[in-house]
């Protein structure tokens, strides 16, 4: 199915079980609604939406979106398809839109499961500031600059560099204080993506929130035990101890 947002069209699954929680799941950067293939035994206990952050998966590439963008994306979607109140698992860069969505739309989402998530302001390196330092030197001097930054960052159009580099360069801090939902925190122990500093940065700033970390896991910790992970997130979705 597809939903036209300012233009864009964005592709996104909803399942019709009846009676059910809904559960919305936000993939992160370069993912799909594929993304979460390994976690089906979660899914079957909801009413699950999935959407195709653009310009992934089925979707179109939106033109000028930052962080923001994508959260009213998805606040538009629920009012669209009448989601009153919802469940958000958000990996990584949908962790961000989860904060987001969470803080901007507080009657809209009851408990919140961020995993891996980004949106803390990284920790710097010296080595980072200078290589920042000779990327604009470079491309001031009109050399070619194509190979500077992460596979993610190459991969993308120009337009899509200028909203990656709009996301990765807005820090919710702020945003993460205003959340009063339950809110599960879970990273892997090995996660390099999104080091454990930022899931304990977030269990400070979440006031209701509990911060869990997978051993022997990384990023994609959910994929790596999603029978662990599913058992985790089930419990703390239906409030059992």
């Amino acid at each position: 199915m597809y939903f036209d947002y300012v233009g864009t069209k964005v592709h996104y699954k909803f399942s019709k079980k009846q009676n059910a929680q809904v559960l919305i799941l936000l993939h992160g950067w370069g993912g799909s609604t594929d993304s979460f293939k390994q976690i089906e035994e979660l899914k079957k206990h909801f009413k699950v939406l999935e959407v195709d952050f653009p310009p992934f998966g089925k979707s179109e590439e939106g033109r000028d979106w930052s962080v923001f963008s994508y959260a009213n994306m998805l606040i538009s979607l629920c009012e669209k398809l009448k989601i009153e109140k919802c469940h958000i698992l958000g990996h990584s860069f949908g962790g961000r839109i989860a904060i987001l969505v969470g803080a901007i739309k507080k009657d809209l989402v009851e408990k919140i499961i961020l995993v891996g998530c980004a949106g803390m302001k990284p920790k710097r390196s010296m080595a980072y500031f200078f290589k920042v330092a000779n990327f604009k030197l470079q491309k001031r001097l009109g050399k070619d600059v194509s190979n500077f930054g992460s596979n993610d960052y190459r991969a993308l159009s120009p337009n899509m560099k200028k909203t990656f580099s709009r996301i990765v360069n807005t820090h919710l801090e702020e945003y993460a204080k205003m959340l009063t939902q339950e809110t599960l925190i879970v990273f892997g122990n090995e996660d390099k993506e999104t080091p454990l500093y930022m899931g304990r940065r977030l269990n400070k700033l979440i006031k209701n929130s509990s911060f869990v970390v997978m051993k022997n896991c990384s990023h994609f910790c959910y994929a790596e035990k999603p029978y662990e992970f599913c058992s985790l997130a089930k419990k703390f979705l239906r409030g059992e101890k």
